[in-house]
Formats: C-alpha cells, sequence, structure tokens
C-alpha cells in the first residue's frame, strides 16, 4: 500500500492557499483566549447593560446578512459582530438586575467545566464510547444525591456495590418527565392489560405547563388528563384529598391512574406539594410518582429546607435543575430513579455497532438508556467542578444569601402599604402586587406597573396569575446579584408607581 499522501493546500487562480486546519494550535490558543476575555468583560459590564434588549424581530439578519460567507474571515471579525449586533440584542439573564422567571445561575467552575467538556467533544452513549464522561457524571449525580440526602435507594452505586437506581443529565424537566411517563405507560399499560387511551395522569393547576405536553408528546390523551384545583388554603400546593377523589372517579370509570407529577417550587408561587401524602395516595392505585424539584430542589441541600422533600423515599423518580440555582451553566436537568431498569426497559436500545464486552457485563451504565436520544454530551463535568471547587459550605452560603435577600425584599413590599405579598414567600420567589378592591381594572394597573418598569432597562419583572389575580413575580438568584441590586430594584418600583398615580 503507498502512503498517505500529505494535505496539501487548495489552488485557485492566485495560488496556492494553505491548508484549512481547524483546530490549528495557534488558533485554539488564540480564539480562546480572547473569547475567555470577551467573557470576563462581559460580565464586568452586564449589570450597566439594559436588561431587556430594544431590538425589533428579524434584526440581527438584517445586519449579519441572510447567506452565509463564501470566504473566511478573520477571528476578529467574527469577535467584532459579536459585540457590535449580538450583545445588544441579548436579554441579560446574567444581569443582577434581572428578576424574571427563575435565574440561570452560573459560575466560573461551570463555565470552565463546559468549555473543557466542549473541546474535548465526547459523544458518550456507551460507557465504552466514554468512560470517564460516564463515570464522571455517575459520580457527581452521586455526590448530588448525598447532598440532597435522597435515598440511597436513588444512588447509582451504594458503597462498592452498584445499586438498583440511576440517574442521567438531561437538558430540561421536561425530558425528564417525558422519559419518566413513557416508563410509567408501559409498566401500566403491561400490568393491567389496558390500552394507553385508558390511562390517566394527574398534576395540580399550577404544575408546570410542560407537564402536560410531555403528556401529550408520551401518547396519553388528553381527556384524561386531571389538573387538580388548588386555592389559597393550601397555599396552592395540591390538596391530597381531592387527588383521592380524582384517581377513586378514573379507577371507578375504568381508566387506570398511572401517573401523578408533584411540585417543590411551582414556577407561578413556588408552592410546594405534600409528597409524602401525594406518594400514600399514589400507592393506592399502584402510580408512578415523579417529583420535579426544577427550581427548588437546590435548596433542599440546605438542612432548614430539607423538609420539602420529605417522603421521596416513596417515589419513583425526581428531578432537579442545577442550571437554575446552583451555580451550573444550562443545561444540566438532574433525573434520580429508584428502579433504572424500569426506566432502561422503554427507552433502551441494543444496534450490533454498540454492542461491547463491558456494556453486556452488566457493571456499568449506557446512559443512552436513560433518555430519548442517543448521543450525549459531557454534562457531568461541569456539575463535578462545580461541586469540588466550591465544596458543600459555599454553595448552602449561596442558598441562604439569595433567600435572605428575597425575605428583605418580602419586608421592603410588607412596609409599604400601597402593596400585598399575595401567597406566603418560599424560598427566593416574592410574589406581591399593587392592592385593589377586586376588580378586572387593577390587573391592567399591576401590568402597567411592570412594563414601565422594565422599560426603564434596569430592572426585568415578570408575571404570573394566581387565584385568579395578575402577580408580579421578584424572583432573587442571579449570580451577580447583592443587596444593593434589591433595594435598586424596590426603588425603582416605589418611583414608578408614585409617577403612576401623579396621572390617576
Amino acid at each position: 500500500m503507498g502512503s498517505i499522501p500529505a494535505r496539501s493546500g487548495l489552488v485557485t487562480a492566485f495560488g496556492e492557499r494553505p491548508p484549512f486546519h481547524p483546530l490549528n494550535d495557534d488558533d485554539v490558543r488564540s480564539y480562546l483566549h480572547k473569547a475567555v476575555d470577551f467573557i470576563s468583560d462581559y460580565y464586568k459590564s452586564v449589570e450597566s447593560m439594559p436588561v431587556l434588549p430594544s431590538v425589533k424581530p428579524g434584526y440581527l439578519r438584517d445586519e449579519l446578512g441572510a447567506s452565509p460567507p463564501v470566504h473566511p474571515a478573520p477571528f476578529d471579525v467574527a469577535m467584532k459582530e459579536l459585540r457590535a449586533s449580538v450583545v445588544p440584542g441579548i436579554t441579560h439573564w446574567a444581569s443582577p438586575n434581572f428578576f424574571a422567571f427563575f435565574p440561570a445561575t452560573n459560575s466560573a467552575a461551570a463555565i470552565a467545566g463546559d468549555l473543557i467538556a466542549s473541546a474535548m467533544n465526547t459523544v458518550g452513549f456507551t460507557w465504552q464510547a466514554a468512560p470517564a464522561a460516564t463515570e464522571m457524571e455517575v459520580l457527581a449525580l452521586d455526590w448530588l444525591a448525598q447532598l440532597l440526602r435522597l435515598p440511597r435507594s436513588f444512588m447509582n452505586r451504594t458503597g462498592a456495590s452498584r445499586g438498583t437506581g440511576g440517574s442521567v443529565i438531561l437538558g430540561t424537566t421536561s425530558e425528564a418527565m417525558l422519559v419518566t411517563l413513557a416508563a410509567a405507560r408501559d409498566i401500566a399499560m403491561r400490568r393491567s392489560g389496558a390500552g394507553i387511551s385508558d390511562l390517566a395522569v394527574y398534576a395540580s393547576d399550577q404544575t408546570h405547563s410542560t407537564f402536560f405536553k410531555a403528556c401529550r408528546l408520551a401518547g396519553f390523551d388528553p381527556t384524561n388528563f386531571r389538573s387538580i384545583p388548588t386555592g389559597p388554603e393550601t397555599d396552592y400546593g395540591v390538596d391530597p384529598v381531592k387527588l383521592l377523589a380524582a384517581m377513586q372517579a378514573d379507577d371507578m370509570a375504568g381508566l387506570v391512574p398511572t401517573y401523578v407529577c408533584a411540585t417543590v417550587g411551582t414556577t407561578s408561587s413556588n408552592a410546594v406539594d405534600p409528597i409524602g401524602d401525594v406518594a400514600k395516595v399514589a400507592a393506592m392505585f399502584n402510580v408512578w410518582v415523579h417529583v420535579d424539584a426544577a427550581y427548588a430542589g437546590s435548596a433542599c441541600i440546605c438542612p432548614e429546607f430539607r423538609h420539602h422533600l420529605n417522603g421521596v423515599e416513596h417515589v419513583d423518580s425526581i428531578s432537579m435543575s442545577p442550571h437554575k440555582w446552583l451555580l451550573t451553566c444550562l443545561d444540566c436537568t438532574c433525573l434520580y430513579v429508584r428502579d433504572a431498569r424500569r426506566l432502561s426497559q422503554s427507552l433502551e436500545t441494543d444496534p450490533e455497532y454498540l454492542k461491547n464486552d463491558a456494556s453486556v457485563s452488566g457493571d456499568v451504565t449506557d446512559l443512552k438508556d436513560m433518555q430519548v436520544g442517543v448521543g450525549r454530551r459531557f454534562r457531568g463535568l461541569k456539575l463535578w467542578m462545580v461541586m469540588r471547587t466550591y465544596g458543600t459550605a459555599n454553595l448552602q452560603e449561596h442558598i441562604r444569601r439569595d433567600v435572605a435577600m428575597a425575605k428583605m425584599f418580602e419586608d421592603l413590599v410588607h412596609a409599604d402599604n400601597r402593596f400585598e405579598i399575595v401567597v406566603p414567600r418560599n424560598f427566593a420567589l416574592v410574589c406581591f402586587r399593587i392592592k385593589a378592591a377586586g376588580v378586572r381594572a387593577d390587573d391592567e394597573v399591576n401590568r402597567l406597573l411592570m412594563a414601565n418598569v422594565n422599560k426603564t432597562g434596569k430592572a426585568y419583572l415578570t408575571h404570573t396569575v394566581v387565584g385568579g389575580k395578575l402577580v408580579l413575580r421578584f424572583a432573587v438568584g442571579s449570580s451577580l446579584q447583592e443587596e444593593r441590586h434589591i433595594l435598586s430594584a424596590w426603588e425603582l418600583i416605589r418611583k414608578t408607581i408614585s409617577d403612576m398615580m401623579k396621572y390617576v
């Protein structure tokens, strides 16, 4: 056989162009140094930027062009366009003046871990395809399980032996719901002999809307979706009595109660469903219990908040997202199941080209069998980097500081008789509104207050509806936030409402 010819350059009308090397040593070092400098400068300056951009839909296509370039350009050109066109169109979730939705926290350790994982670019569908990536994910998840004091039945390893539980890092809570719904669906159909149109699913009316979207994707009949109404008498947590009544009615009607989603920290008001009571009701009908702790699960690494997970030893699965409140950048949703085999039975694939001795031995975890797709990123590295670098004490301090700042804001609202707290504060979310007499126009006043605050660019709030009322949500937790940002936002809110009252 002849030798493989060296990579040659491209011959053009102007002579031979140097060969294309996308991982040229000098370029890797130069580009990444410039990218890191950009990131550092961004964090230094993001506080001064308007939180919400003022761009119009389609603006970026107009500025950067509708067609891809044919010829190369220096990396500095891309960086210049990033600064000039992309940054002005960003909603700055990293801003300390961001109080909308839930936080998307980040940290130097997480960014570094994500950068290194991207550079390694492993595709860890099986243990053999990426041993260290698989074992790092398993290890990081078991570490996090210990911080949360989850039962040993959820862990991949119990001492030197492999446990019956399992865990995997997914992209979002939606994926965690979808894969556990698929497992619960198949188990219920095998157990009962029923068809999928006979299966019923349950959640409170405060459960994230993505739950019923996942139910549709898993093939459940929308006529069998049960949304259990909540109210102020339970602080908008699900009432186990109403849940039991719904399951009993379906059972009497010949349906098969299959899956219930309990939430620790609902999106609208941070309500907490009573996990233990929900699990007791579910056990009467062999229903799969999933706990969505996407946001508030992070707080449960602190002993004073761990009681919100009481009863978790009786559920089938639980998910939480460190990318919301545990300083680990997107995407990072951690799913734990009490019996990993029940999940993998619905999701596993075994094509010939993936067969290998390690997988056949049963001694390793092939994470492809716990997710929808096959390929997967090295997500475990950034989560491990965060825990390894900061340690439990600093992570707990981070949570406690955010909760203390939220309480400070809550106290400020209480002290101003123009406002009211709508639901008791849980964790670091405050739900408040302008006091009103209960007429519909009052919602519009609160909506106008939010719009006027947001258009200043100095803060960003969002709203929800709780108990039929439009409510403003003030979510503390951006990684750069300090007390002065909370005080500044409150002064902006007070000034805005005072200016509005001048024209009433």
